[in-house]
């Protein structure tokens, strides 16, 4: 069964912090709606019986957009 990625919990943030840097950063605010709107393609994906290789693309796809919002939230550090 499909279910929705929680991503401040994902980020270890908490919901109000991730909200906050999301209306100061216009890039996060992007990558967040860039994020959702990912994930309910994956979950449309998933409900649906769409082939694996398409589900695995997609899903791919969200995680690189994550990875580019955990290095705005927690850049690397050196």
């Amino acid at each position: 069964m499909p279910v929705q990625h929680d991503l401040p919990a994902d980020l270890h943030i908490a919901e109000d912090k991730f909200q906050a840097l999301i209306d100061k950063d216009q890039d996060l605010h992007k990558l967040h709606k860039d994020y959702n709107a990912k994930d309910k393609e994956v979950l449309a994906a998933e409900g649906n019986g769409t082939n694996d290789e398409a589900v695995n693309r997609l899903r791919k796809e969200r995680l690189l957009i994550k990875d580019k919002i955990e290095r705005i939230i927690h850049p690397p550090k050196g």
